[in-house]
């Protein structure tokens, strides 16, 4: 079958969870002549703008029965959007089973139900969805023959396509591959789910068998190294504020280097919240970080504690970037990336102007990040674990020297402490001020760490004594 064949639609079945668009893709629909099958809510939501809508039970002959429960799972759905034009049209004749060429659902809200704090294990349950799943696998199996729709974002290109003869083979494809990814990812959910709550009076932090579920977002135009590809895969509602969900505002597309480096300073500096503060990140460690009064007092304080390693690095704000901290910058280093929760119009003006510098704002972040997991690849295998949190207080701290520190040095250890989570270990930070002073990150002795951090300030003319360490593991000598 070539890549051009159109197919036409003149039977649609909609049931949806998320009715967003439903509306104005059923009205499309109805002016192109198309038949429009339902149930439930969605048949209810139809009706109420004004569209003519025959139940699914009218199709089946069969009333929805068991609450609801079932309701699609007969030979007049599934048989209708399975049978193969010109090869089962005699059995579709005998049973009266008329084609439906395009399916459109989205499942029962199992992850938001699963997730709300006053769920309870039944409402879980309940909202684990049969029929949806049932019907997508089966019309996108069928895709040849059948368009499926999981994805409101999708109703447009469709409505389009129909608009102008029918669905391509090639859209038909795309969408049945979507249909597949949502019910794969809705089915990894509940897996995940119920492998955490087979004890219901002792859910387990981890499921015996875990299930992932990623989008690709774009494609990069090489990973690490240049012989390697690479794209960057997404969340389906992830946290507000981080690399992966920032838009590009101005410059060249992100490499695979630069969201790397990117993430690592844009959760450095999302440990001050509200201070003004900037980090400055090469090679995905943290090469100076500071606050101060403002943005511009903040990026300058940074970049003097290791001005060689800023040269090409990731710049990153927990405030909104002015024209004047945008200038600052261009006339002082080259950029790689520069990131903040937004940037004001004469700011995007001037950086702009160098076409290389690419401008990514995060938007805002919640103040408290939502339960999350960290993952790492090895060989064979797969390490999960609790996400960090920053959650490390003043109150926390115990004092185990003779002499007690003053409140300046306490506030600078917990500045210091902050900025050893975003450090390679092993990691050394010397602070002073709500500046660091010099970092040493990633060597195989903590010793050769400090030493490093010290030649750093020494290099950036700033003074160790005086300064508080942090370290991200103890000294086993003298």
């Amino acid at each position: 079958m070539s890549d051009s064949r159109k197919v036409a639609v003149h039977r649609a079945l909609l049931s949806v969870s998320d009715k967003s668009g439903i509306v104005d893709l059923a009205r499309g629909l109805d002016a192109l002549g198309v038949m429009l099958i339902s149930t439930g809510g969605t048949a209810r939501t139809l009706r109420e703008a004004g569209l003519p809508v025959s139940d699914v039970s009218q199709i089946t002959g069969f009333p929805e029965i068991m609450d609801g429960r079932v309701k699609t799972l007969h030979p007049s759905v599934h048989g209708a959007l399975l049978g193969r034009r010109g090869v089962d049209d005699a059995v579709m004749a005998e049973y009266g089973i008329a084609p439906i060429d395009l399916l459109v659902v989205n499942l029962y809200p199992f992850e938001r139900v699963a997730n709300a704090p006053d769920s309870t294990l039944d409402d879980a349950i309940e909202n684990i969805d049969i029929g949806g799943p049932a019907m997508l696998r089966a019309a996108a199996k069928n895709h040849e023959r059948v368009a499926v729709a999981v994805d409101p974002a999708d109703y447009a290109e469709l409505l389009f396509a129909l608009a102008h003869g029918g669905t391509s083979l090639a859209l038909r494809r795309r969408l049945a591959a979507a249909a597949y990814a949502h019910t794969a990812r809705y089915d990894g959910l509940i897996a995940n789910w119920l492998g955490t709550h087979a004890d219901a009076d002792k859910p387990q932090a981890f499921p015996a068998a875990l299930r992932l579920a990623f989008e690709r977002r774009q494609p990069l135009r090489y990973g690490e190294n240049p012989h390697q590809e690479a794209a960057l895969y997404v969340e389906r509602g992830g946290p507000r504020g981080t690399v992966a969900s920032a838009q590009v505002l101005a410059g060249k597309e992100l490499s695979y280097n630069n969201l790397v480096d990117a993430d690592a300073a844009i959760e450095c500096v999302k440990a001050f919240r509200k201070t003004p503060a900037c980090v400055i990140v090469k090679h995905a460690n943290p090469c100076g970080v500071a606050l101060g009064a403002n943005l511009g007092e903040a990026y300058e304080r940074a970049y003097a504690c290791d001005p060689v390693s800023a040269f090409g690095g990731i710049i990153a704000f927990n405030h909104a970037v002015d024209a004047g901290v945008a200038q600052a910058i261009l006339a002082r280093q080259f950029v790689e990336v520069i990131a903040a929760p937004a940037f004001d119009a004469a700011a995007i003006d001037v950086l702009a102007g160098k076409p290389n510098v690419r401008v990514l704002a995060i938007g805002e972040w919640d103040e408290q990040a939502a339960p999350a997991v960290d993952y790492k690849r090895i060989a064979g295998g797969l390490l999960v674990q609790d996400a960090d949190r920053d959650t490390l207080l003043l109150s926390d701290l115990k004092v185990v020297s003779q002499r007690v520190p003053d409140a300046a040095e306490l506030h600078d250890l917990l500045f210091a402490w902050h900025v050893a989570m975003y450090v390679k270990s092993n990691a050394i930070v010397y602070a002073r001020g709500s500046r660091t002073i010099g970092i040493g990150a990633g060597q195989m002795s903590r010793v050769v760490s400090a030493r490093i951090a010290a030649m750093k300030a020494a290099d950036a003319k700033l003074e160790v004594p005086g300064s508080v360490m942090a370290s991200d593991a103890f000294f086993p000598f003298r």
